[in-house]
């Protein structure tokens, strides 16, 4: 009866992962990076909404204020942890995903390759998980291929909507570790709809 219950729990995590999940075209076209072998990867996060806050300056303040009333320096930690991340684990999963399920494209820093893929996260919602409830975390963002030399000259944008984030079992309490996991779904999608529209 356990096996059962663990079963179908991995079978609407799955379902949940593959169909939450959105992306698509929104302008410009493909056909310029068709044989491209490397593109120079970055990401922007300059204008971002976050939970129920508009701009991420606003739910860093409230998130800051509230753990250093709590704790002092705490919030300080919490808000060096919250960028450090970025780098840290956000990122690295973002390329590690999309590497598999993209393997004719290398993403990295290349400064020096024709294009560059800047991934705009424009939405994250941090989620939580306090033991008897819980929300995953999930952002939206857009990948914008451009010129390198010339970053205003667009190629193509692609939404990548509705990347959901938690671990397998549930115990992802840090809030770092749940919005990886949605980089990582980011990452797989932008990957495989590339592996697709590029055939």
């Amino acid at each position: 009866m356990k096996i059962r219950y663990v079963l179908l729990f991995m079978a609407c995590f799955t379902m949940s992962q593959l169909y939450a999940q959105k992306v698509r075209l929104i302008d410009g076209s493909l056909d310029a990076i068709k044989s491209v072998k490397k593109m120079n990867l970055q990401f922007d996060y300059s204008k971002m909404g976050v939970g129920k806050f508009a701009t991420e300056d606003e739910y860093i303040a409230k998130k800051k204020s509230d753990y250093n009333e709590k704790e002092a320096g705490k919030g300080d930690t919490w808000a060096k942890s919250w960028v450090a991340d970025r780098k840290n684990r956000f990122e690295p999963q973002f390329k590690e995903l999309f590497a598999k399920y993209e393997e004719d494209i290398m993403l990295g820093d290349y400064p020096s390759e024709k294009y560059t893929l800047i991934f705009k996260t424009t939405y994250t919602e941090p989620g939580y998980n306090v033991y008897i409830t819980r929300k995953n975390a999930e952002i939206d963002g857009e990948a914008w291929i451009v010129e390198t030399a010339n970053p205003s000259n667009v190629i193509a944008k692609i939404s990548v909507q509705n990347c959901p984030g938690r671990t397998f079992g549930g115990n992802d309490y840090d809030t770092g570790e749940r919005i990886q996991e949605s980089y990582a779904t980011a990452g797989k999608g932008l990957g495989k709809f590339l592996d697709k529209e590029l055939k």
